[in-house]
């Protein structure tokens, strides 16, 4: 139970041992709505909302965003221990753009998450895209669908290339192909979807930052049978594709302040 879990955070004090609510959240970090699950306990609420202040603070703090930037202008919208799949411990809902965390699994999935959240926040503001059908920057961006001429724009892009491309350029990088290996070995279609590769890439650069440990934002990046398996960036590539994040985040965030 969520209640009897403990998380060993690493990392700044934003609430200085204050308990928060999720309308404290709702309000920082600019999300829209937020749902709480009918079966969810007080002492349960209380303790996931100190957890995920703290989880989307630690987030912001390393892309150097203004926390209310993480709520993608009040479109992303939060689920806690409703709306859930079963079997899965978090996921985002395209058609009403909610991260959903379940009550008692969901530790460790929010950073996975919020990237799907931004890819496809950001797609119809990086990409041309038609009006009909759902789709996501990473998508766009590796099916080719014209850009938007913009300078962050390229940045993203070059956040896509250094993640999904081998240095000159033109072959698929070693990510990738282990990706692809890894939907061969079981059968499916998951690993090497751009989606699925740009929120690994994404929560693994976030867990490998050397100043915050948070299991509740991040988890089993840096050891886990996946891990093993290859369904990770290195640690080398990781510090390229975060140096790449921070290029990009660090002036959007600035551009945002400004308004």
């Amino acid at each position: 139970m969520l209640k009897n879990r403990s998380y060993r955070r690493v990392g700044p004090d934003y609430r200085f041992d204050e308990q928060v609510s999720f309308v404290d959240i709702k309000q920082v970090f600019g999300l829209g709505h937020i749902r709480l699950g009918k079966w969810v306990e007080n002492d349960e609420r209380d303790k996931a909302a100190n957890l995920i202040f703290d989880s989307l603070a630690d987030l912001a703090f390393i892309l150097k965003l203004p926390p209310q930037a993480l709520g993608l202008r009040e479109t992303l919208n939060l689920a806690f221990g409703s709306g859930g799949q079963k079997g899965v411990q978090a996921h985002y809902a395209p058609d009403r753009r909610e991260l959903a965390l379940a009550k008692n699994a969901g530790a460790g999935a929010l950073a996975h998450e919020f990237w799907h959240a931004f890819d496809h926040y950001i797609a119809d503001k990086s990409f041309y895209i038609a009006a009909s059908g759902t789709s996501f920057a990473s998508h766009s961006w590796i099916n080719d669908v014209k850009p938007r001429a913009h300078p962050l724009n390229q940045r993203l892009e070059r956040v896509f290339a250094v993640s999904l491309l081998s240095e000159n350029g033109e072959d698929g990088h070693e990510y990738v192909s282990r990706a692809i290996a890894l939907d061969k070995q079981y059968g499916t279609q998951y690993f090497s979807k751009p989606t699925e590769l740009m929120a690994r890439a994404f929560e693994s650069c976030i867990e490998s930052y050397a100043d915050i440990t948070n299991p509740y934002l991040v988890d089993e990046t840096l050891q886990s049978s996946l891990f093993d398996a290859g369904g990770y960036p290195s640690i080398e590539h990781r510090q390229q594709i975060f140096s790449a994040l921070i290029e990009y985040f660090e002036p959007l965030g600035r551009a945002l302040a400004k308004e």
